[in-house]
């Protein structure tokens, strides 16, 4: 069989599975499977695939006929120009995160002038990690409750060639509090019990760690409801806080964050940052007292 009458096949068996990306998806199995890329399947169309090269290709074919997610599949995600391996221990990289360190970087808070080293909370992958790491050339600390997630974090800062110190920990249960951070940024579960079960994709409901999803009954907001009460504890006076959540949180996580605590601590600057769809998804703040 030749490329483009494989290609043609599997672009109607995943569309009529439901998946919308279906001639991208296909491209980018297939030149897994021939060490192609979707440039060279286009310009030769007419090349033979072997029997070898279309076996492993329906097998993969099949698995994202299950809606298996594409990036579980190639066990990679590109984000922010760099190629970092996933798999089902980890939640997929996405382009919202992307926006926040784009807002971390575009920081001018005080941090900056400082030595104090840089925390991600909920690290997963390590994509923030790996980044804060190379962008701004600083300590950095990454915590997550997962082993496994942890082990794939490791493999990706070793991969890009940056020291970061691991540390497994519910939040900030194994770290010492300090007040030794500057800065400290987040993608926590978020996502509500209610809409793992019944508004999200099969890709992700069906898929990724629930427990890098799941931020409890309700609103959703258990894990960021315990970052504020303990974030004052591991933050420099004038410290930032970045935090990612979900598109209808916003107006729910400013009046956290513009409250006092229950030890009397507080932040001031606290945003509410919009990505580029107009969407509510990004805290800012900065702690103003510790108590």
């Amino acid at each position: 069989m030749h490329v483009a009458q494989l290609m043609q096949r599997a672009v109607l068996v995943l569309a009529e599975a439901g998946v919308e990306s279906a001639l991208v998806d296909v491209q980018l199995l297939l030149g897994h499977c021939l060490g192609k890329t979707r440039t060279e399947l286009f310009l030769y169309p007419e090349n033979p695939v072997s029997s070898g090269s279309e076996a492993a290709f329906n097998l993969l074919l099949a698995r994202r006929v299950q809606r298996e997610p594409l990036a579980y599949i190639l066990g990679e995600q590109e984000f922010w120009s760099l190629d970092f391996k996933v798999n089902s221990h980890v939640l997929i990289p996405r382009p919202e995160t992307e926006f926040m360190l784009e807002k971390v970087l575009a920081s001018a808070g005080a941090w900056r002038e400082s030595v104090t080293p840089v925390l991600d909370l909920c690290t997963g992958s390590g994509v923030i990690a790996v980044v804060l790491a190379k962008e701004l050339g600083r300590p950095v600390v990454a915590v997550d409750i997962s082993e496994e997630a942890l082990q794939v974090a490791r493999f990706n800062a070793h991969r890009h060639h940056v020291a970061i110190n691991f540390i497994r920990s519910d939040l900030f249960a194994n770290i010492e509090p300090l007040h030794q951070f500057g800065l400290i940024v987040s993608n926590p579960p978020y996502v509500s019990r209610g809409a793992i079960a019944h508004e999200l994709e099969p890709e992700v409901a069906s898929y990724e760690p629930h427990l890098a999803l799941d931020g409890g009954a309700g609103d959703g907001l258990d894990f960021i409801r315990r970052m504020r009460d303990d974030l004052p504890k591991y933050l420099s006076l004038g410290g930032e806080v970045f935090i990612e959540f979900g598109a209808d949180q916003g107006a729910a996580i400013a009046d956290l964050f513009a409250e006092p605590g229950s030890d009397g601590s507080s932040f001031t600057d606290v945003h509410v940052l919009q990505d580029y769809a107009r969407r509510d998804r990004v805290l800012y703040a900065r702690l103003l007292s510790h108590n």
